[in-house]
């Protein structure tokens, strides 16, 4: 197997006195589509924004593709290939369309090809295209999450971390959401998605790891996760 893209050892991390992970180790491989699942508050949305290094870490070590993340400052990571699709979409709402995933494109790699990212997302996301002069805000919650995963694209990432893509959507615009997020996945691009939608994701992703307040319980291939009887139980209300 080839080495991990994404290397998460043993980290510690939290917010203050409070502590949201404690120890926590997973692997992405190149290619891959990976989720974290567990419930709300254990911790999930935490370990992106780690990875993003939103938070800073207390002990342990994350390496992208090698190279160790606490030597890279923040404002490096797009460059080095990590784009980061955070939850509540947080676009620029009096922005168009257009503008916004102009702003996933500021790094100057990313520039230079600004107008095939750009006809990549549209052929991705026509309904974009179609509204991309149009306010980001104005549009519904789905249009603006099909922006945000838009923006994130425009980077040309090697690593697309996707946090909650699903929270506060209608179901049948959830289920449009997962359809393009596996899509993006087929097309090779290497995904690691935290998701409270259990039933949902484990149906787009390859493999998975399960965050209980703040550690890792279980892990395992997706398809193994969805028939475990402890995971329909607690999450997918079986």
């Amino acid at each position: 197997m080839p080495e991990p893209l994404l290397r998460v050892e043993g980290v510690t991390a939290g917010y203050g006195s409070f502590t949201a992970l404690f120890d926590v180790a997973l692997e992405v491989h190149p290619g891959e589509a990976v989720a974290v699942i567990g419930p709300n508050g254990a911790g999930k949305t935490t370990l992106l924004r780690v990875i993003s290094k939103l938070v800073p870490i207390r002990a342990g070590r994350i390496a992208f593709d090698g190279v160790d993340l606490a030597e890279v400052p923040p404002h490096r990571l797009v460059e080095l290939g990590i784009a980061h699709v955070p939850e509540h979409r947080r676009l620029f709402p009096k922005l168009s369309v257009e503008e916004n995933l102009k702003m996933g494109a500021f790094a100057p790699t990313a520039r230079a090809r600004f107008g095939e990212r750009l006809e990549q997302v549209y052929a991705l996301f026509p309904r974009l295209k179609e509204r991309r002069h149009q306010p980001a805000g104005t549009m519904s919650g789905g249009e603006q999450q099909m922006c945000a995963i838009g923006r994130g694209l425009m980077s040309g990432p090697r690593l697309l971390l996707l946090d909650e893509p699903s929270a506060g959507l209608a179901p049948v615009i959830v289920q449009q959401v997962f359809a393009l997020v596996r899509e993006i996945a087929r097309s090779g691009l290497t995904v690691l998605i935290v998701e409270q939608n259990v039933q949902q994701v484990l149906r787009i992703v390859d493999r998975a790891y399960l965050l209980e307040t703040g550690r890792i319980r279980g892990q395992g291939p997706a398809a193994a996760m969805l028939e475990s009887e402890e995971i329909k139980k607690a999450y997918i209300g079986l």
